[in-house]
């Protein structure tokens, strides 16, 4: 009997030793994913959103739907309330859509630049409310947060395709649509957009 404790003490200690390993590399890999993405992303000749045959519908020339947003609070945000003022950037994202992830940071930095001309509005139509916040202040993002929890907006515009963004005029005409863009094509959609509107 004395003999057997050693030995059971001993694969018990194995076992934790075991368990603690795949514990430490489980929580290495979660906790370094998000660096492995950024650096995949920023290889040469990577294609961040693989075209996959399926796309948004064409929305130029549409009316931005009427449809019910919530903010941080949880209060109800019509998007009809957000026209009237200035022209809209409406870029929808979620957090673990890889190419948005490569985007957002030059979202921050056009509206660094432009934020008092143009209305920058991050929409999520899948993250709670505590990780697109999260997401978004890790990448510099300043502008509007709304969330889509119900999905209705985005049903509306049948998007498929994240991330996408709507360049919308005062009064509610979507001018533009695209997916993932740059600095340089972010600022040359804002510049579109407020000709548009002019």
């Amino acid at each position: 009997m004395a003999s057997i404790r050693p030995r059971l003490l001993a694969a018990s200690l194995a076992i934790a030793v075991v368990v603690s390993a795949i514990g430490a590399l489980v929580w290495a890999n979660s906790v370094g994913s998000d660096r492995r993405a950024d650096a995949v992303l920023d290889q040469p000749g990577v294609v961040p959103f693989p075209d996959s045959g399926i796309t948004n519908p064409d929305m130029e020339g549409d009316v931005l739907p009427v449809a019910d947003l919530s903010d941080a609070e949880g209060n109800l945000v019509s998007t009809a309330s957000l026209l009237g003022g200035e022209p809209i950037v409406l870029n929808f994202w979620y957090s673990t859509c890889a190419p948005c992830r490569k985007e957002l940071p030059d979202f921050a930095e056009v509206h660094a630049e432009l934020g008092d001309e143009v209305r920058f509005i991050g929409v999520n139509p899948w993250d709670s409310w505590e990780v697109q916040e999260r997401f978004a202040t890790e990448r510099g993002v300043e502008f509007e947060l709304l969330l889509d929890d119900t999905q209705e907006l985005q049903l509306e515009l049948e998007l498929l395709n994240y991330p996408t963004t709507l360049f919308v005029t005062p009064d509610g005409m979507i001018v533009e649509q695209a997916g993932v863009l740059d600095v340089d094509g972010l600022r040359m959609k804002v510049d579109e957009l407020m000709e548009h509107s002019s």
